[in-house]
């Protein structure tokens, strides 16, 4: 078959048509005029009928003709030239009269009018509806399931004449085509499984008709071919229904109705040529101006392209413009009722809401249409007309969007943007779960992301539905896991630039409110995307270059643009992280972006957001330490809104760290007064009286522990905060219990056990009430000793709260399981945050360094502890018991001193504890006399005499002994001393040569990675160059053509022989033995077909001694090929690359031969002639094929020696006869590549130390 591109032929002398065809093709053989011959009269009298100016009433007519008895053929002309001026009714009862008339004769008569009423029937089918339209009778509608059946009745009754009728296969294929456009599309099969669905038999079927059409026309009926491909393109095989419309193109390249080009195109764009489809309708278009397909087809294409541009996007407005205008109007004037244009068109006349064009579209699309896919998307203009209504029929919308479904074959297969509405119509009718599973169906079949995108929006409106439920909330954790994933997911896919996807901001939004709680940096994140995204699109409107820098205050006023909700939100954002700053310059723009979206939208309430980001702005001046610019911004709000609660709090609270003593608690007074039923209002009231309550020895006596009572009791017995408060009432009180007996310490524990209930309830209303958990935590550790629990929810809030109480809560257990580091490092994890001066920090970490110094025995550690306990007391001087602390770290570090040994000391550090303990004894002494003493006053007294008596003699004698040891072992100490920086010095030394030495054997090996790099670069241009100089010497060029062509061997001459010692008979011929070839391992290699080593035995060396009668023997390799002759008594030498075989492979044989003297000289580039001296005998040429060449060639390899290279005439005198001439210096190649062999007819890459190439390999 000729080759076709995109609808054009290459058919030889053939050509296209160059001008549109402007003739239709169909009803050409009708003929203007007939004579109908008139019986009774003159024979030569006659009737004529007119064909063209048509009866409106045939019964005269067929009167006439039945009354003549007309033969078939008038009776079928007739017939169609009513059909071609679409008066088909009238066609079918002209061919119903004709059969009745043609009843008397033989039924064979009656096969042609049948043929044509059942093509007739197909053509009504055709026309008629899919479906009842809405408002007509089912009686009153012909639809084309009934058309359909009348042509099966029809087919039948030709069937029972002849059913090997050939038209009638045709037009059985057609009734199979139309039949399967009818039924619902296949269901998913398994992979590898058959469709046996119904519409899938039905077109099996027809492609069977169509083949039997083809097979009894010998090919030569292009309708069939035609039908053949229909069938193809049905049933998914686009690249064989492509191959048949080409054929058919090819072979009738002028046919344009129908056109095959169209179909070359829709089988290229299936295959994913979208641009070659274009050309091939674009070429149809050429053809045929008014082919309404190809219009149609070439707008669809140009549709589809401007679907991957956003609708803001300039380049998106042209080709839609072009798409719609230029092809999709055009077609639709040509033709108005044509389905697919309806369906287009039904497309833009939504988007500009004309609903009663929608529907008259929409109706036409779903009721003419033969492609299933068509009257899908008819209901899916029907659906989406009413789904777009004020008050939309919910039923109606999901019967339009389910058949939209099932046209398109449901299930898995089904149309995405019908599931898509679907569900959407479950979200507003509140049945979201149906509508979760739904979508969950549509990702697992298609992955679509705007189904990702709804399913995540669902899950994420049931996580902010459950936040803002009263009372116990559920776990919702499963649910914010499936709705981040579906998000990221599509947020993953705007990456991908082959998807062409914008991003939506909504997408955005939804995970920065997911994100808020768990994680706040990626939720702000989120949220500048959103705000990068709302800066470009307004610096595209602005026409301003999106990579120019924007200096702060451009950005600035362009951000006064963006919603103030997005810029209030960042502002929250900044202020947990603790940017004040940020936060408060977003605060104000927020404010100044307001002012303008109030002149623009008068809808909006500016006042709530105002209040809402004016006091957002002035707990950011409070939190920055700017009191008086937040208590300005709260007047302001309570002069505007004076039941402004929140504002009144924050106003006391600021008035109480001003003034804790005056102002501060009268503003307390005030606000309880004023605003005691507010929650907010009680909390720091609360917090208010824990820091100023009086000791109560009784829980029932406590006034914070009363005020929350009454909150829980009066006002919401949910509150979270009072709940809490209440667990840490009763947690306080029971620390400060007595447990000395039992009966106490079970006391003790119930009461730990109610502050745990409390926790336990503020936590089922809130399981992230990290505070709750805390005191769990605690309660755990100081009633049951549960340090490994505790440690695991400290563990897991300390991320949570940025307080720091988490980490000296962390540092107090890790003390108590002994991991001093840990232990350290939580408390200076609380120092550093927000405790730089807090003492009890402070002497925290004093005590840890303290018990880590007495378990390492270690003096620097007791030091760090005496560091912060002075460091404690600085900040505390009032505080007796931080002096008793630094009095205590004294003794300990003397009598840590003073059980070292003389080795482990030194005589300043025994020194310096004897002062320390001097200290520590008049430390001891006062704090006795003070008031309250941290300890009774007589042992503190008591721990005093012991350190005047006992411990400062022992110091004493161990300052006497440090010093002796000293002076006595000074020159030893020296001498020690320098021993060791000796030998710190040595291995320094030792070090940095082993470095040296590593260095130097690494340049080493780079220095010899790069000569073997070299070298390998070398030797595969050496062998590129060997090859170009092979492929100058194998091709030449064409004195007729200039082409590059590959020489042509030489026919070879006759040559002689020498008969071989010991045999009687001919040479053996290589059909009577196979030959041998040794690979690297002794076998054969398969693909030449030799047999294995192992299967004939060992094999003896042979030697070959050549020379020339009269002359000096030499060694030389010949490269002569041996052809066979006819004669029997010629015999000639076989010699190849200086190795012969005989047909006994035990005998040596000796061969004495001359060298042959060449002459002569080129005559052309294309033929060289050798000259040898005549031989005594006959001599008998046996060819000798490549292969056995090539296996001479690695028999040679196996050679200890390489022999000598060709010489320039041995060169010649071998391309004479018509060999292959390698141009590889056969040395190199030995030594280069060893038992390296490629295999003829691969390719082989390069190999570091093969040089050269050839067939047989390097």
């Amino acid at each position: 078959m000729a080759p076709l591109l995109n609808g054009y032929g290459n058919i030889g002398n053939r050509h296209l048509p160059t001008q549109p065809a402007t003739v239709d093709v169909r009803f050409s053989d009708i003929p203007s005029a007939l004579d109908i011959q008139v019986s009774g009269g003159d024979a030569e009298e006659a009737v004529e009928i007119s064909l063209e100016e048509l009866l409106d009433d045939p019964t005269e007519l067929c009167t006439l003709l039945e009354n003549e008895n007309a033969e078939k053929r008038v009776w079928m002309i007739i017939a169609l030239a009513y059909a071609r001026q679409g008066k088909i009714d009238l066609a079918i009862d002209i061919l119903h009269k004709g059969l009745h008339s043609l009843s008397r004769g033989s039924p064979k008569e009656k096969l042609a009018p049948l043929s044509l009423l059942c093509w007739m029937f197909l053509g009504k089918s055709r026309q008629a509806p899919r479906v009842v339209p809405d408002g007509q009778a089912a009686s009153e509608v012909k639809t084309k399931d009934l058309w359909l059946q009348s042509a099966t009745a029809i087919m039948n009754d030709a069937s029972r004449i002849n059913p090997a009728f050939p038209p009638l296969y045709l037009a059985r294929g057609v009734l199979y085509l139309l039949r399967a456009s009818l039924q619902p599309p296949s269901k998913p099969v398994a992979p590898g499984s058959m469709d046996h669905s119904e519409r899938m038999e039905s077109l099996r079927q027809a492609l069977k008709c169509f083949e039997d059409a083809a097979r009894v026309s010998q090919g030569r009926n292009m309708m069939a071919v035609l039908g053949t491909a229909r069938a193809q393109f049905s049933m998914g095989r686009y690249s064989e229904a492509l191959r048949g419309y080409q054929e058919v193109l090819s072979k009738m390249p002028h046919l344009h109705d129908p056109d095959p080009r169209i179909g070359v195109g829709c089988c290229l764009w299936q295959l994913g040529y979208r641009e070659e489809a274009r050309e091939a309708w674009e070429r149809a278009l050429e053809i045929n101006p008014q082919s309404k397909i190809a219009t149609l087809l070439v707008g669809l294409y140009y549709l589809n392209e401007s679907s991957n541009y956003p609708t803001k996007d300039p380049a998106f407005a042209p080709i839609y413009k072009k798409a719609m205008t230029e092809y999709t109007q055009r077609a639709f004037k040509i033709d108005k009722e044509l389905p697919l244009t309806c369906a287009t068109f039904g497309g833009y006349f939504l988007l500009r809401r004309a609903w009663l064009t929608v529907e008259t579209l929409a109706r036409k699309a779903i009721e003419l249409t033969d492609v299933n896919a068509i009257a899908s998307d008819g209901w899916y203009l029907l659906a989406r007309k009413e789904h777009s209504q004020e008050s939309p029929d919910y039923s109606k919308v999901n019967d339009f969007y389910g058949r939209a479904d099932a046209a398109r074959g449901g299930g898995d297969k089904g149309y995405v943007p019908a599931r898509l509405g679907l569900a959407q119509v479950q979200v507003l009718q509140q049945d979201f779960d149906k509508a979760k599973f739904r979508l969950e169906k549509v990702i697992q079949a298609s992955k679509s992301t705007e189904a990702m995108m709804l399913l995540g929006a669902l899950y994420a409106e049931e996580v902010f539905a459950n936040q803002v439920t009263t009372g116990a909330k559920e776990d919702k954790s499963a649910e914010v896991r499936k709705a981040v994933a579906m998000l990221e997911a599509v947020r993953i896919a705007w990456k991908d630039p082959s998807k062409k996807l914008s991003p939506d901001l909504s997408v955005l939004v939804y995970l920065a409110r997911l994100y808020e709680a768990d994680q706040p940096d990626r939720a702000m994140q989120c949220l500048q995307q959103v705000e990068k995204l709302s800066i470009q699109d307004l610096m595209d409107k602005k026409d301003m270059l999106k990579d120019a820098e924007v200096d702060e205050a451009t950005m600035t006023k362009l951000r006064e643009d963006l919603p103030p909700q997005l810029l209030n939100n960042l502002g929250c954002f900044q202020y947990q992280s603790e940017k004040y700053d940020s936060a408060r310059d977003l605060f104000q723009t927020a404010l100044n972006s307001l002012v303008k979206f109030g002149e623009r939208d008068e809808t909006i309430d500016t006042d709530a957001l105002v209040t809402t980001i004016s006091y957002n702005l002035a707990r950011t001046y409070e939190a920055a330490g700017l009191l008086d610019d937040a208590k300005q911004v709260y007047e302001g709000l309570l002069a505007r809104h004076q039941d402004y609660t929140d504002a009144r709090t924050r106003l006391a609270y600021i008035e109480l760290r001003l003034n804790p003593t005056e102002d501060g608690p009268k503003a307390i007074s005030t606000l309880a007064e004023t605003d005691a039923s507010d929650l907010e209002v009680r909390a720091l009231l609360g917090w208010y009286l824990s820091r100023s309550k009086k000791h109560a020895t009784n829980v029932a006596e406590d006034q914070e522990q009363r005020h929350y009572k009454h909150t829980l009791q009066l006002y919401e017995k949910h509150d979270r905060y009072s709940l809490t408060g209440m667990g840490n009432a009763y947690a306080k009180y029971a620390r400060e219990m007595r447990r000395t007996t039992d009966k106490e310490r079970e006391k003790r524990s119930a009461e730990y056990l109610k502050a745990v209930g409390y926790y336990d309830k503020a936590l089922q209303l809130d399981n992230r009430n990290a505070y709750a958990a805390q005191g769990i935590g605690i309660a755990l550790i100081e009633d049951k000793k549960d340090l490994s629990s505790a440690l695991g929810i400290f563990t897991r809030i300390r991320d949570t709260v940025r307080d720091s109480s988490v980490f000296i809560n962390l540092g107090h257990v890790y003390c108590e399981l002994k991991q001093y580091v840990k232990s350290i490092e939580s408390y200076e994890t609380a120092l550093h945050r927000d405790r730089a001066s807090d003492p009890q920090v402070l002497a925290c970490l004093g005590r840890v360094w303290l018990l880590k110094g007495k378990q390492d025995k270690s003096t620097s550690a007791m030091k760090s502890s005496l560091d912060y306990s002075r460091r404690a007391l600085a900040i505390a001087t009032s505080q007796i018991h931080f002096k008793f602390n630094i009095a205590f770290v004294q003794i300990q570090l003397a009598q840590l001193i003073y059980t070292l040994p003389e080795s482990q000391r030194t005589l300043a550090e025994v020194q310096a504890a004897s002062e320390g303990l001097d200290d520590a004894i008049e430390s001891f002494t006062e704090i006795a006399q003070a008031k309250n003493p941290p300890y009774p006053k007589h042992d503190i007294e008591q721990r005093a005499n012991m350190g005047r008596n006992t411990m400062r003699r022992q110091l004493e004698r161990a300052i006497q002994s440090q010093r002796e040891y000293e002076e006595k072992n000074a020159a030893r100490l020296q001498e020690a001393r320098e021993s060791r920086e000796a030998e710190m010095k040595r291995r320094e030394e030792e070090r940095k040569r082993a470095e040296e030495i590593a260095a130097e054997e690494k340049k080493k090996i780079q220095d010899e990675r790069n000569k073997m790099l070299a070298l390998n670069r070398e030797l595969v241009e050496k062998r590129a160059e060997e090859e170009r100089r092979k492929e100058e010497l194998e091709y030449t060029t064409d004195s007729e053509t200039g082409e590059r062509v590959k020489r042509k061997k030489k026919p070879r001459g006759a040559g002689g022989k020498r008969k071989k010692k010991g045999e009687d008979s001919d040479t053996e011929t290589e059909g009577d033995r196979p030959r041998r070839r040794r690979g690297a391992k002794g076998t054969e290699d398969e693909t030449s077909g030799i047999t294995s080593m192992d299967e004939i035995g060992p094999r003896t060396k042979k030697k070959r001694k050549l020379a020339r009668k009269g002359g000096k023997e030499e060694k030389f390799k010949s490269s002569e090929m041996v052809v066979d002759s006819d004669e029997d008594d010629d015999v000639a030498p076989a010699a190849t690359n200086g190795a012969a075989e005989t047909s006994d492979p035990e005998e040596d044989v000796e061969m004495k031969d001359a060298r042959p003297t060449t002459a002569g000289g080129e005559d052309d580039e294309d033929e060289e002639e050798s000259v040898s001296r005549p031989r005594k005998k006959p001599v008998r040429r046996i060819e000798e094929s490549d292969e056995e060449e090539e296996e001479d060639e690695d028999e040679d390899e196996d050679e200890d020696t390489a022999p000598p290279p060709m010489t320039t005439a041995e060169k010649a005198a071998a391309e004479d006869q018509g060999e292959d001439v390698s141009m590889v210096d056969q040395k190199v190649t030995a030594a280069g590549g060893g038992n390296y062999v490629e295999v003829p007819g691969q390719s082989s890459e390069a190999y570091p130390g093969v040089t050269g190439g050839g067939e047989a390999g390097a």
